[in-house]
Parts: structure tokens; sequence; C-alpha cells
């Protein structure tokens, strides 16, 4: 336990991708199994327990700790986890870090949910601080140490010198604590079979279009096509098995049913999921947003917001993979295979006629739908290459709308942003010009530098009115606040929040020290890119 602890405590406080890529080789290769698979399963997030919830700690420490304690800590700290890891009563004198990685999670995993919070606490008294740190983030499945299923899966190839696109192939038919995996990246075992059918195939990815690169692009190279703003997916059937996948491999397919009754097919299909009905209705991703991350969805959810797929791709047809052909050739065998399904649930992406970049442009700021969110660029001649090469896919996206919002709430970060308020309500002003209020428009947590995150901190606590455990409410009034100026992608209409509408993918874009707060935008301002 003691070696996963100082795994994450190293991982948390390391910037460098490349650093974090080594830190978990090296613990891979040289901690035994059945720790580093479930050490890895953690990482990747494939580790829950089901008797044991993040509630339950709360409710522990509550019981363990002076309850204004407890609130005076978690203000400050500003993470439940190290909050609860550092003022947990008893255990200073322990320095082995507790039961091996192994133990603990077998031991959480057969508790039940009345067994849960005895279990858990004796474990707590057992460990140290860090060992209990790692424990707490192991039951909140939330670990926050800046590395993707991705990275963690790169590090995992570094062990064999493979491609990481040969773990994801089999990635969703082995199960932690991945022994046989560890035995063949070691050469010590065959390759495990793809065990189970409809298994999700890495997908190719495109970088963005810099203005550099038109200069070198001959346009005649490339096909174009609408990128629209919903979810990627990959739609796959085999064997009678059928999965709708997230582009990271995420089996999404439960919230989905209606989607999945129409996959009549084998094959697999790369494409984009969103809601409405094709081609004329296509909803915005505040409706999509409507069913995702949802374990069940009621058929009224369905009839209201009915899922389909635009179909970007065909990597598979049949028991033949089609990733090898060039773009050209896989579009025939895709508009080919699209019109032999259910045309309410799948339907072919369109292509974008054009001669030169220039004219492109036009099209790019002005698409004929609001989900559209800018351009992609596809040579004809690319191959299906899973990850991000350089060359054959460029996405082009629309620029990005900006609206000058006073920031109203502040929340501390996680992992090396923990001691730091680098979450941030804004708002917009609404009501009369001679008594304006605010109402809150977004969150966003990036997009500033680490210098300009130092000026906001010591803003946010300079300017504290109220206090709502880790949230702090900032003055802001007419004569006095800090404007942001905030980029985002899209806006909807949403009967969620005050302000009735929802911002795509909001970001800091800079501060507005120089700008007084009552010159701010007004919320009309907003609502006028709904009309």
């Amino acid at each position: 336990m003691q070696r996963f602890a100082e795994l994450l405590d190293r991982l948390v406080l390391t910037a460098s991708r490349n650093a974090k890529l080594k830190l978990m080789t090296d613990y891979l290769r040289s901690t035994p199994d059945p720790d580093r698979g479930y050490a890895l399963a953690a990482i990747t997030g494939d580790l829950s327990f089901t008797g044991v919830k993040p509630g339950v700690l709360r409710a522990l420490g509550a019981e363990r700790i002076d309850p204004v304690l407890f609130a005076y800590s978690y203000d400050y700290v500003g993470d439940l986890a190290e909050t609860l890891s550092l003022v947990w009563p008893g255990g200073e004198e322990n320095s082995g870090g507790g039961p091996p990685l192994a133990q603990v999670v077998d031991t959480l995993a057969a508790a039940s949910r009345s067994d849960a919070p005895a279990i858990l606490a004796a474990l707590l008294d057992e460990l140290d601080i860090p060992a209990r740190f790692a424990v707490i983030k192991l039951v909140t499945g939330g670990l926050r140490i800046g590395v993707s299923a991705r990275l963690a899966k790169q590090a995992l190839a570094g062990l064999g010198d493979i491609d990481v696109s040969e773990i994801e192939e089999i990635w969703h038919g082995i199960e932690a604590p991945y022994e046989a995996l560890f035995a063949w990246l070691e050469g010590k075992g065959d390759k495990p079979e793809e065990s189970a059918a409809a298994l999700f195939r890495p997908v190719m990815l495109a970088h963005p279009l810099a203005e550099n690169d038109r200069e070198k692009l001959d346009p005649a190279d490339y096909a174009a096509e609408w990128k629209w703003d919903g979810i990627r997916v990959q739609v796959t059937a085999e064997a009678g098995v059928r999965r709708i996948y997230s582009r990271t491999g995420d089996d999404v397919s439960g919230a989905f049913p209606d989607l999945v009754e129409a996959v009549t097919f084998d094959g697999t299909i790369d494409g984009e999921l969103l809601v409405g009905t094709p081609p004329h209705e296509t909803g915005s991703f505040s409706d999509l947003q409507q069913r995702l991350n949802r374990k069940t969805v009621s058929a009224k959810m369905q009839a209201r917001y009915p899922a389909f797929v635009r179909c970007y791709d065909l990597l598979r047809a049949g028991e033949e993979d089609l990733r090898a052909m060039p773009f050209a050739q896989r579009r025939e065998r895709l508009a080919d295979f699209v019109t032999g399904l259910d045309a309410s649930r799948f339907d072919l992406s369109p292509l974008v006629t054009f001669e030169t970049f220039e004219e492109l442009e036009s099209l790019r700021q002005s698409p004929p739908h609001p989900v559209i969110e800018g351009i992609m660029l596809k040579r004809w001649d690319s191959t299906y290459a899973a990850g991000r090469p350089k060359g054959p896919w460029f996405k082009w996206k629309r620029d990005p709308f900006l609206v000058d919002a006073v920031l109203m709430y502040a929340q501390r970060g996680h992992g090396k942003r923990s001691s730091f308020y680098s979450d941030y309500t804004f708002g917009v002003w609404t009501g009369p010009e001679n008594a304006p209020e605010l109402v809150p428009v977004g969150k966003a947590y990036f997009g500033f530098t680490d210098d300009e995150l130092k000026q906001i901190d010591k803003y946010v606590r300079d300017n504290t009115v109220e206090r709502f455990g880790p949230v702090r409410s900032v003055r802001a009034e007419p004569g006095h606040g800090l404007v942001l100026e905030v980029a985002f992608e899209g806006l909807n209409r949403s009967t969620r929040h005050k302000s009735g509408v929802a911002m795509r993918f909001p970001r800091i874009s800079r501060l507005r020290w120089d700008k007084p707060a009552g010159e701010a935008d007004r919320l009309e301002t907003l609502l006028a890119l709904l009309d």
C-alpha cells in the first residue's frame, strides 16, 4: 500500500507528461502482481467498490472528528481526501503503510454497505497519512492526479515496447489485475486473446489547423466535412454483441438503449452522437447532456431526446478490417453501408465542397446549422491510424465567442491546485440599469497562466464576502469586482440555470483588470446569440 501511496503523491506533484510516464512505468515494472494490476485499474478508472460510497467518508469524518475542527480543516485544505487523511485521529505511529494494495482492494470489494463504515474506519486507523490518502482516493474513484486512462496505458505499453493501440484493442476483454497482460508485455506469456466481442478500436484524432499549416497544404488533397457538436463515439457490433463507446473507450451503451436496438449490422462505425431526427432536426449539446452519464433512461426521455449517429467513418464491415484503406475508399464503403441502416438512427456526414481555403474559411465562420462547431479536414489517401498523427487530419473550429463577466464565486481546486482558489463561477448583469444584479452564466477552471492564478487567488482572499464550505462568495458590484473575459464555443437555452443559458466549454481568456465591473456584459448580450 505504501508504494502505491508514494506513486500517487509523486504523480500529483509532477507536471511533466514524460516524467509521469516514467514514474508509472517504473512502478509497474518493479511492483509484483497483483498489486500493480489493481494500481493500474485504479488509475484508469476501472476499479470501483459497490459497498463503499463517498458519503461514508463524510459520515466517518463527522463521527470521529470534532465537527468544528473538521469544517475549518476542510475549508483550509479544500480536498476531502487530503483533509481526512491529515486530521484522522490515531495511526501517527504507523510507518509501514499497512497491508498490500491487493489485500486492501479485496477487503473493500467484499464489504457490504452495512459493514463498509466499520471496515473502512479500521483500515484508516491502521494506516499512516499517505496510505490513508491513497485509500480514500480509491474509495471515491476520483484520483485527480493529472493522468488520463490513455496515458496510463502508454506507461503500460512501455513495459513491452509495443504500441499503445495494441493494448487498447484488447482492454475491454481483460480484467484487473491483468496478470496475463503483464506476462505478455514482459515476454513471459502469449498475448491475451480478444476474449470479448465488439471490442473498442482506438480512434484517430486530429490536430488543430494553424495558420502556417494552410500555407503548406494543397486543398485538393483534402476532403472537408462539418464538425458537429455532440460526442465522438464508436458503434460496434460483433457476434450478437452491440456496444457504443466514447472516444476514450468508455462503454456508454446503457444511456442509449434506443440506439443500441437499431444496431442491426456487423461492423464498426466512427461518428458523432447527437439527438434529434436526421437529417433535418439536430438537437444542441445541451439536449444531448440530458442523456449523458445515465445508467438508465426512461421511455419518456428517449422519446423527447432520440439519439442518432452522424457517421464519419467505417472501420470494420463484417469481418473485414478497413482501417488500412485510404479515406476515399472508406468513405465510399461507408456511404453504401449506411444506406442499409435505420435512417432515423444513422445518417451520413455530408462533405463540404470547396476549392480554396479562403472559401472554406468563409463557410467555417457561417455554417448552415447552429450545432456545427467547425470543419474537419481529412486527406483523401489517409489510413485510419490510432492516436493523433500530424498531417492526415486537421480540425478547424469556429472562432470562440467572448463575453466580459464578473467573478462571483471561487472554489479550491484539486491536486497541486488544492491550495488555490482556481474554480470560478462568473455572471453578467441583468435587470434595470439603475439597479442591476448579477446572474451566474458559467463556470471555468482553466485558460489562465500560473501567474494569473496567483493573482486571482489573492483577489478572492482579499475580497471574500461569505464562505460556504470550500466555496467563497466574492465581492461583486458595479463599482467593485473582477472582470473576466470568458471564451466559449456555444450557448444553449437551459431550464436548469437561473440565467436560462448554458455555455459550452467556457474558459478564462484573459483578466480585465482595466475594466470596471459595471461595464461587464449584460444577459441580453448572451441571449442575442440564441436568436
